[in-house]
């Protein structure tokens, strides 16, 4: 897990991290940039609404300055014939559109995968050349710490870095790619789509101030485990890969206990899900799914395809959809949704959760998205482009 600045200044973290890049399909960030010299400023669009602060803000600047910095000549892919020179781009502003198919500030990494995007919209747009590999994604990290590493699909590290005075060695590294374990799956619930209560950026600068645990683990835990981790993922060792990353949401969250005041992300309803994840594993005999919490109380479960419906089942069974929720909009897979439905779960099984107080209640959970790993940013078509070409202006209506 990331959680804390080493530098606020350079938006780097006091411990390496790891993540996986979850399919697009129902998951995106979706972002178009575009640069003329006739905008007579910097402007941003995020889910249709304008930020009115975007030219000044210091994570978008440094995005599009960065970026901008290794910009070259843009080419016609058709006719060879030079559209703008690389000395030009410095007299256009840039005009970016953004919006997420999932909740915003939800804990569902929405900065993460709007950083990401917009970073590779504007290498896209200013036909940027790397110096040194990963150089794009340490210019992502300061816009949002995790976004470097959403520039990579399938399972990515975030190296710290701090050998260099700049940190331009805090980067990420692609581990394997999303090819080289297809079996993984993720169900993940969403319990609430409210923005949270303390947001991240808010929340690490006090844990790393008052929590004596995040200096700890920092220090001592996180480096041998990211090492077993990755030499899990590429074994395809999925017992020790879901017991590192359970126990990497606990160890995270009880450093937001330690922060004081403390600092709540999961709810009741993550805590059940937490304790339905151990019942099923203990019943089956093997570790057969894990959870992570980032911070909020939405659940990323991972699984086994393998196992995939049976825990869709046993999910959708003490956590159904609000009685006026089609089953196919409440979980984001129709053909997922519907092998779940008629999945029967072993009664055993059902008691034994039962056993640790779960009651089904509609609404407990608004949402599931069935997915799995994914690449990092695709270029769309001018179809699903969001500024119009002749106005410059944002055309998403949410």
């Amino acid at each position: 897990k990331y959680w804390g600045k080493a530098s606020v200044e350079h938006n780097t973290p006091i411990n390496s991290s790891v993540s996986v890049t979850l399919d697009q399909s129902d998951l995106r960030a979706v972002t178009t940039a575009a640069a003329s010299p006739s905008f007579a400023s910097d402007r941003l669009w995020l889910n249709g609404s304008e930020e009115e602060d975007a030219a000044t803000s210091k994570r978008f600047r440094a995005c599009v300055d960065g970026v901008r910095a290794l910009a070259s000549d843009k080419m016609d892919p058709d006719t060879g014939a030079v559209l703008v020179k690389k000395d030009d781009w410095s007299s256009m502003h840039v005009h970016v559109a953004s919006y997420n198919t999932f909740p915003t500030a939800a804990g569902l990494a929405s900065s993460a995968a709007g950083y990401a995007a917009l970073v590779a919209a504007l290498a896209e747009l200013f036909n940027a050349k790397e110096q040194y590999e990963g150089q794009l994604s340490s210019i992502a990290r300061q816009g949002s710490g995790s976004a470097c590493r959403s520039l990579y699909g399938g399972f990515v590290a975030w190296r710290m870095g701090g050998s260099k005075a700049d940190w331009s060695d805090s980067l990420a590294e692609q581990v394997a790619p999303e090819t080289h374990w297809p079996e993984i799956r993720a169900l993940i619930l969403v319990v609430s789509d409210a923005k949270k209560d303390t947001s991240s950026t808010a929340g690490m600068s006090t844990s790393v101030a008052t929590s004596k645990l995040l200096g700890y683990r920092a220090r001592e835990v996180v480096q041998p485990r990211m090492e077993a981790i990755e030499k899990a993922w590429a074994a395809k060792d999925f017992a020790t890969f879901a017991h590192i990353t359970m126990a990497e949401s606990n160890q995270f969250h009880a450093t937001c206990l330690d922060t004081y005041p403390p600092i709540f992300y999961m709810n009741d309803v993550s805590r059940s899900v937490i304790r339905a994840v151990h019942v099923y594993n203990d019943w089956a005999g093997e570790i057969r799914a894990a959870y992570t919490f980032d911070a909020g109380p939405n659940a990323v479960l991972y699984t086994l395809d393998q196992y995939a419906v049976e825990l869709g089942a046993l999910m959708l069974r003490f956590y159904p959809a609000a009685a006026d929720a089609a089953l196919g909009s409440y979980i984001s897979n129709v053909g997922y949704a519907q092998t779940v439905q008629e999945f029967k779960l072993d009664d055993g099984l059902v008691a034994a959760v039962e056993k640790t107080g779960s009651t089904p209640t509609a609404g407990d959970v608004k949402m599931m998205y069935y997915t799995r790993s994914g690449p990092g940013p695709q270029v769309l078509g001018k179809e699903d482009a969001i500024i119009d070409p002749l106005t410059g202006l944002n055309t998403y209506r949410p």
